[in-house]
């Protein structure tokens, strides 16, 4: 199923809130969520996270340099106050937020929170909030990786939806998420459920790797790339200065 709505939407007067604009031509799978292809053609050699992306660029700008390129792929598995508030928020403001990612090398699909706490309509809307943002970069000829992000079992309807199946994606383990042994057996049982859905050719790791299922699919064939987190980085950082 394809639409195009989201210009009629505006000439209608219908505020625009969901951003329709960014799933113009899209097509649709489970769940209503927007098919979002994978375009990078690499694999990322380096990985920045948002609010240091905008740092840089902020800094190159104030330097006159204007037409800077840097080869990293941004990821935002950082507390969504830093990419999803109200100020200058990637959602509000998405023009804005394109003229910071056309710098770099490619984009991980922003990583809106879907808590277990949260309403499962929010956690339905944060689920396409991921696929629409990244389908409508590709569009625009940036490279995307489909970031995915699972709960509870009852997620699993659309958590996976809109990812082609045997592409590369990417998962977080920063934060929650396996690192707290009561979600554990939740992360293990939804990331064995994205093997058996989505065949990935590639899965890329921002955190930790170091979790039975990773390991059993690295053993069983699976290409894993693990990249480790800014935190993890920056106590090594003060490890050497000790």
């Amino acid at each position: 199923m394809k639409r195009s709505d989201g210009t009629g939407a505006r000439r209608r007067g219908i505020k625009d809130t969901w951003n329709a604009f960014m799933v113009e031509g899209a097509e649709f799978d489970v769940g209503d969520i927007p098919v979002c292809p994978t375009t990078a053609g690499v694999l990322p050699g380096s990985i920045i996270s948002w609010p240091e992306a905008k740092r840089l660029h902020k800094k190159m700008l104030r330097h006159g340099k204007k037409d800077y390129a840097c080869d990293s792929f941004v990821h935002f598995y950082v507390d969504d106050y830093k990419f999803d508030g109200r100020r200058r928020g990637i959602w509000l403001y998405p023009l804005a937020t394109l003229e910071v990612l056309r710098h770099f090398g490619g984009v991980i699909t922003p990583d809106f929170s879907t808590n277990q706490d949260f309403p499962e309509p929010i956690k339905t809307f944060a689920t396409y909030r991921m696929r629409a943002f990244g389908y409508w970069l590709g569009r625009r000829g940036i490279a995307v990786i489909n970031n995915v992000r699972w709960g509870t079992r009852e997620t699993w309807r659309y958590s996976y939806s809109g990812i082609p199946k045997h592409s590369v994606v990417c998962i977080g383990t920063v934060g929650g998420s396996p690192r707290k042994l009561c979600d554990r057996t939740r992360f293990e049982s939804g990331f064995f459920e994205m093997l058996s859905r989505l065949e990935p050719e590639t899965i890329i790791v921002i955190g930790s790797a170091d979790y039975r299922c990773l390991r059993e699919a690295s053993e069983k064939g699976a290409n894993v790339v693990s990249f480790e987190s800014e935190m993890a980085m920056s106590f090594k950082r003060t490890d050497l200065h000790e």
